[in-house]
């Protein structure tokens, strides 16, 4: 757990309240949380609803793990500590993404269920919807796309830390959304969360 170390520092509250602000955009602030092996299909997924959802006058940002690593967490390494902070920082990134009214598409690898589950707290203490999406693929198969030859990488040992490989991926046990990428296609993987959305009446507002 992080500890506030800052001292003498106050939320400052305005006048535009979340409701408002989820009027304005026709829709409810939330996130999407994708968790599965490199090679799963996470960015994939997210590219393609994030289309859907503009399609539809829907906002929705994408948050990807490589975006986020070239930039506000470009001091993080694959440590077990590192995955933790780089995790942390993003649930609060995605948090405030969700009280402006956007959708955020978080897709991160997030192997440790501890470090997920965190992030849950903090939107669910604050009464924003956090969706976990298990981007469930079996690793032969992950390692058989292998988009980025990372797994060939991490299987000569050129790098170290590999999720799946020499590190660990702690599947989820209860995800709001189970995708089986080797036996779904992304059609089928973007119509299964538009209808989970539409159940939590997230594209609209009251």
């Amino acid at each position: 757990m992080t500890q506030q170390i800052a001292t003498n520092v106050h939320w400052h509250h305005g006048e535009v309240t979340r409701e408002d602000r989820n009027r304005l955009m026709g829709q409810k602030g939330a996130t999407l949380w994708f968790t599965g092996l490199s090679g799963s299909g996470k960015s994939t997924v997210s590219v393609a609803l994030e289309n859907t959802l503009f399609e539809h006058g829907k906002l929705s940002y994408r948050l990807d793990g490589d975006n986020i690593r070239l930039g506000i967490n470009k001091n993080l390494g694959f440590s077990a500590e590192d995955r933790t902070e780089n995790i942390r920082r993003i649930g609060e990134v995605a948090k405030l993404f969700a009280d402006s009214g956007i959708i955020s598409l978080s897709s991160f690898i997030s192997p440790y269920r501890a470090d997920r589950d965190q992030v849950r707290k903090l939107h669910e203490d604050a009464g924003f919807d956090f969706i976990e999406v298990f981007v469930d693929c079996p690793l032969a198969e992950a390692e058989k796309r292998d988009p980025k030859g990372l797994y060939k990488k991490a299987r000569a040992g050129e790098i170290k830390n590999f999720t799946g490989i020499d590190d660990p991926y702690e599947a989820p046990e209860n995800p709001e959304i189970h995708l089986r990428t080797a036996e779904m296609t992304l059609e089928q993987e973007v119509d299964t969360i538009i209808e989970f959305l539409k159940t939590r009446k997230l594209l609209a507002v009251d």
